[in-house]
């Protein structure tokens, strides 16, 4: 699949992720980060939040999926990504992503997505993510 056919497939993307408490011990056990405000109600609360705050980095794992299994080819790589918090997200929260093209670079190979991360109406994150095209290269 050319950039171009990838870019006309993949204009407008919006998927639906929830943090599940399988999703929050799974990200919790490969990170090892066990900082009270994303394991201590207490702690959590004292500091003004309505629960434990989910790990941040969750919404980078859901960029992930987006890329290796949302977009409409498997010929692609992640070459970066960013995100900004606005909001936290807490345990069992639905959260929605939507992706649309912000640039594509046919010379370079490349295709930008825009990202906002959606809880109801409210956005908790806003982000980008670049990728590449992968060709075969045939070993001659």
């Amino acid at each position: 699949m050319t950039i171009q056919e990838l870019a006309e497939k993949s204009a407008s993307i919006t998927h639906a992720y929830q943090v599940t408490p399988g999703v929050y011990s799974a990200f919790q056990t490969v990170s090892g980060d066990f900082n009270p405000l994303h394991t201590d109600l207490g702690f959590a609360t004292k500091k003004g939040f309505a629960g434990k705050v989910m790990y941040g980095n969750i919404l980078n794992a859901f960029i992930s999926h987006f890329v290796g299994m949302l977009l409409p080819s498997q010929d692609v790589m992640i070459l970066s990504q960013d995100i900004s918090f606005h909001k936290p997200v807490y345990l069992n929260d639905e959260i929605t992503l939507k992706a649309s093209i912000d640039e594509v670079s046919e010379a370079v190979g490349y295709i930008s997505y825009k990202l906002v991360f959606y809880r109801d109406k409210e956005r908790v994150a806003k982000g980008h993510v670049q990728i590449s095209v992968l060709e075969d290269k045939n070993e001659q």
